[in-house]
């Protein structure tokens, strides 16, 4: 049985940039910085003290849950709904008793966890709204969530895979699609600001005291941010049956673990390479066929080092003149979200026909054999490849192509 091409009819995106495609479609264009001092939590023990932080209205999109389901969401089920309920709106889907769910996410609910441990420790006695916690907590719970605001049913798949797990839920869900196990699949990734979170990642002094600047010389470290990005993804035969307007296609996805270290990547990106590689098989192109590489880029000293060395092995020759750019530069890093929101960077700049230029990159690394992008730039751009690399050596790629 020949394999199937998957399209993507809907798109929701949340970011610091703004609610939705058309803000956020402005602010990745023009290569803007959406960072600030942290006011969600205590940062005042930290060594740093910015982060990328979303503006969430208070009333949530009109959905089919009660009042009583939509308190218990937690932040990062809010961005979730917000950029789920664009998606579904643009796709024009209509409610299904059976409709895959497949999210990448590293936090889950983990806000709610820290509210359970603050309320144990200072009121142990109390129990009021802890068992509430515990069950909204699960990261399962956000996607049986999403499903009632919607008004469907179906299977829920969480892939926690580090800062690879929105790239892998896109993954998978292609493969779903493409293999013939389901027509449609709504698939994304999400995560909110959280204080253990981000304490952790300043306790391993991988937070930027300065500025996030992927490849950059005097780069010092990545920049956390918030948000959430879903997709509606069905059988091209299906969007063409129903007449849909279709955003862009995805044509290959690679994934690969070099289980070289728990946070740092393998020097020269052997696994990165595999990804990179296993997308462009499974799509059937050779890497001079890219136009244009989003690179996961977080601005760390050895995960640019390693990712420019996986590029430069990868795309050979034509790396002298491939445009690549790390919108973490302007959005930060947003973990279980961030491959899904880059995925959607791309579908803009296919639609578009431009590149995201980071502005914050000053004096690009040698290691650097590729042109990084640091100015708003048009392009004829046909071909995109979406790189997201993880703790633990977890590395995905996703490659996407303008639908014309």
């Amino acid at each position: 049985m020949p394999a199937g091409r998957v399209v993507a009819t809907g798109v929701g995106i949340v970011t610091a940039l703004g609610l939705g495609w058309r803000d956020n479609a402005a602010g990745f264009r023009a290569g803007r910085t959406a960072f600030r001092p942290v006011t969600l939590f205590d940062v005042s023990r930290q060594r740093a003290k910015l982060a990328a932080e979303v503006d969430l209205p208070p009333a949530l999109p009109t959905t089919q849950l009660g009042r009583k389901q939509e308190h218990r969401l937690e932040r990062g089920a809010r961005m979730l709904l917000f950029a789920a309920h664009e998606a579904w709106t643009q796709a024009g889907w209509e409610a299904a008793s059976d409709l895959p769910v497949v999210l990448g996410t590293t936090g889950g609910g983990m806000t709610l966890g820290e509210d359970y441990y603050r309320t144990a420790v200072t009121e142990g006695s109390r129990r009021r709204g802890q068992a509430t916690r515990v069950v909204h907590y699960q990261a399962q719970r956000q996607g049986l969530d999403l499903l009632d605001a919607l008004g469907c049913q179906g299977p829920v798949t969480i892939i926690a895979n580090a800062c690879a797990s929105g790239a892998n839920a896109i993954g998978r869900a292609w493969e779903l699609i493409r293999d013939g196990r389901a027509c449609r699949v709504l698939t994304g990734g999400y995560d909110a600001l959280a204080q253990l979170v981000f304490a952790g990642f300043d306790s391993l002094q991988a937070l930027s005291t300065t500025r996030c600047r992927p490849f950059d010389v005097a780069r010092d470290g990545l920049a956390l941010g918030e948000g959430a990005a879903v997709l509606c993804l069905e059988s091209l035969e299906h969007a063409r049956a129903r007449g849909a307007e279709i955003l862009g296609e995805i044509i290959g996805y690679g994934a690969a673990n070099d289980v070289h270290h728990l946070t740092q990547p393998h020097p020269q990106g052997d696994a990165a390479l595999a990804a990179m590689q296993a997308a462009t098989a499974a799509a059937g192109i050779a890497p001079d066929e890219v136009d244009y590489v989003n690179a996961h880029g977080t601005g760390t000293p050895l995960n640019d080092h390693a990712e420019a060395a996986a590029i430069n092995r990868w795309a050979g020759r034509r790396a002298a003149d491939l445009p690549v750019s790390a919108t973490k530069a302007g959005v930060g890093h947003l973990l279980g979200a961030a491959g899904a929101v880059e995925a959607v960077v791309c579908l803009m700049a296919l639609r578009g026909q431009w590149l995201p230029p980071q502005t914050t990159t000053e004096t690009p690394d040698p290691v650097c054999q590729f042109p990084l992008v640091r100015q708003p730039t048009d392009a004829r751009v046909n071909i995109a490849l979406s790189n997201s690399f993880g703790f633990g050596g977890a590395n995905a790629s996703l490659l996407f192509r303008r639908w014309a």
